[in-house]
C-alpha cells in the first residue's frame, strides 16, 4: 500500500514539475517573440556601430558592446585559471580536515550569494581600496569575483568525476603527483570545467547590479582606450532605455537585448565546441 501511495505521489511530482517547466517555457517564448518584433523596427548595422544619443533614431550600442566584450574577455582567462587552479588544489593537493571542509562550505555559499553583495565587494577592494576607481578594471574583477565560486565548484566536480583508476595507473608507471594530474586528471576533466566557464560566462554577460554598484555608467559616447578608462555594459543601456517613458527607447532596448542574446549564443557555441573537441580527443 505505501509502495502505491509513493509511486502515486512520484508521478504527482513528475506531472506538476513538467507543467511548471512547460508554462515556463511558454512564457519564456512569448517574451523572445515580443522582444523580436519589438526589435525589428530599430535592427540594423547603423544601430550596432552607432553611439548612444539624446535622439533614439541615432542612439546605438557601440560603446555598451565593446565595453561588455572588454569586460567578458578580461575576466575569462583570468576567472580560468584561478577558479581551476583552487579547485586542483583543493581536490588533488590539500588535506582532507576541517579546513577543507569549511573552505568547501564557503565557497558552495559563495556560489548562491547575490550579485549586488559582490558588487559591493568590488566598490571596497577594487574602486576605493586598490584606487582603479570607476573603471574597466574594476569591473572585471568584480566580475571576477562573481564567477569564480561558479567555476570552482564545477572544476572541482569534473575533477572528481575522473575515475581513480587513471591517477593510480599514472603513479603506478612513475609519475609523480603534478605529472598525474597534468597528464592524466585535467585532460579528462576538460569538459566538465569548460561546461562551468559556459555558466559562468553566461551568468556575468547580462549582470547589471554590480557594475552600477561600483559606478560604471549608464551613459557612455567613447571607447575605452586602457583598462582605467570608464566604461559601460549592454545591460545597464538597456536599463538606462527602460527606465525613460518614450517607446522609441523600449524598442531600441529590445533591440539591444536581441544583441546581446546572439552575443551569448555564439560564446555559447564557441565553448561548446571546444568542450566537444576535447572529448573527441579523450
Amino acid at each position: 500500500m505505501n509502495l502505491k501511495i509513493r509511486r502515486a505521489q512520484n508521478k504527482m511530482f513528475e506531472f506538476l514539475f513538467i507543467l511548471a517547466l512547460s508554462i515556463a517555457m511558454l512564457v519564456l517564448l512569448v517574451l523572445l517573440v515580443q522582444i523580436v518584433i519589438d526589435a525589428l523596427p530599430r535592427l540594423s548595422m547603423q544601430f550596432v556601430t552607432s553611439f548612444p544619443s539624446s535622439e533614439p533614431s541615432e542612439a546605438g550600442i557601440y560603446p555598451a558592446l565593446i565595453g561588455t566584450l572588454y569586460v567578458i574577455g578580461i575576466m575569462t582567462p583570468i576567472a580560468f585559471f584561478i577558479g581551476t587552479g583552487a579547485a586542483i588544489y583543493l581536490e588533488e593537493f590539500s588535506k582532507k580536515n576541517a579546513l577543507n571542509s569549511f573552505i568547501q562550505l564557503n565557497i558552495r555559499t559563495l556560489a548562491g550569494v547575490p550579485s549586488i553583495v559582490y558588487g559591493i565587494l568590488g566598490l571596497t577592494i577594487f574602486v576605493r581600496g586598490a584606487e582603479f576607481g570607476a573603471s574597466l578594471i574594476s569591473g572585471a574583477f568584480t566580475m571576477t569575483l562573481l564567477v569564480l565560486p561558479i567555476i570552482i565548484v564545477a572544476a572541482q566536480e569534473a575533477i572528481r568525476a575522473v575515475p581513480r583508476a587513471r591517477r593510480e595507473a599514472a603513479l603506478a608507471l612513475g609519475a609523480t603527483k603534478w605529472q598525474t594530474v597534468a597528464r592524466a586528471v585535467l585532460p579528462s576533466a576538460v569538459p566538465g570545467i569548460l561546461t562551468g566557464m559556459i555558466l559562468a560566462v553566461s551568468r556575468a554577460i547580462g549582470e547589471t547590479a554590480p557594475l552600477i554598484m561600483i559606478g560604471a555608467f549608464t551613459f557612455v559616447a567613447f571607447l575605452p582606450e586602457s583598462l582605467t578608462d570608464s566604461f559601460t555594459v549592454l545591460p545597464i543601456q538597456f536599463f538606462n532605455w527602460i527606465a525613460r517613458p518614450q517607446d522609441e527607447y523600449h524598442e531600441l532596448a529590445a533591440s539591444g537585448i536581441l544583441i546581446l542574446l546572439l552575443v551569448l549564443i555564439s560564446l555559447n557555441i564557441t565553448a561548446v565546441w571546444l568542450r566537444n573537441k576535447y572529448q573527441k580527443r579523450i
